[in-house]
């Protein structure tokens, strides 16, 4: 008898064989989806991104309105949370320097005040 891996399991398994994921979310205002390319870090069955212009990123403040976003990897719905704790934020920017490079975080990325905790619904 085999064991049938859970959801969880393979988003896993595709996030950790990718560097990009594209991101929908709704508009805040048109109330139409909205798809971006983000860069992403999955550690500890937490999926993390980090807004490129921190909280000014127009997809972080349509989140901020409709919380439920959906990422490409076969259609799965999170939830997005806010962090904004520094502390907090200052692990996951370390995480993103640890997976891209500390140069290209500094090169694309220029407001580290919020990140993002995209959970399972």
């Amino acid at each position: 008898m085999s064991k049938k891996p859970t959801r969880n399991d393979s988003l896993r398994d595709r996030l950790s064989r990718s560097r990009e994921i594209n991101i929908t979310v709704t508009g805040r205002k048109s109330g139409r989806t909205i798809s971006i390319p983000v860069w992403f870090v999955f550690e500890d069955d937490k999926l993390y991104l980090l807004p490129v212009k921190g909280s000014d990123t127009q997809w972080y403040k349509n989140v901020l309105k409709n919380p439920s976003i959906r990422i490409d990897a076969r259609d799965a719905e999170l939830r997005a949370v806010p962090v904004t704790d520094a502390e907090q934020v200052s692990s996951v920017i370390e995480m993103f320097r640890a997976k891209y490079g500390t140069s290209d975080v500094k090169k694309y990325y220029s407001k580290f005040d919020i990140a993002v905790l995209a959970q399972m619904q």
